[in-house]
């Protein structure tokens, strides 16, 4: 499986019980020596803060929602369900700037 930077999966986290829409934000790569993207949560809750990324209206997105890149974490590619939609554009460089808030760099 290759993922792209703007897919939206939908993840089962497990202990929480709750199945989340996660947004990849790894490169593309065909040949990763792990099957592991990296993936920040949507969410519909916004804390105000610099570490949240407005997301523009898509149809597989019941309410208002936000890239919470706080949240990064490495998803396996077999507990992706998906594709289920696709962010590109100004709202990916929004993310990516976010991420590099995040970590200083």
């Amino acid at each position: 499986m290759t993922t792209k930077p703007g897919e939206v999966y939908r993840v089962d986290l497990g202990a929480v019980g709750k199945v989340r829409m996660m947004l990849v934000v790894s490169r593309e790569d065909s040949n990763p020596p792990r099957a592991l993207s990296l993936c920040v949560p949507i969410t519909s809750v916004y804390r105000d803060s610099p570490y949240e990324v407005d997301l523009p209206s898509r149809p597989f997105l019941r309410m208002k929602s936000y890239a919470n890149v706080q949240g990064l974490q490495a998803v396996q590619h077999h507990e992706l369900q998906g594709p289920i939609g696709t962010f590109y554009g100004k709202a990916m460089d929004d993310v990516r700037a976010a991420l590099r808030y995040a970590m200083e760099i």
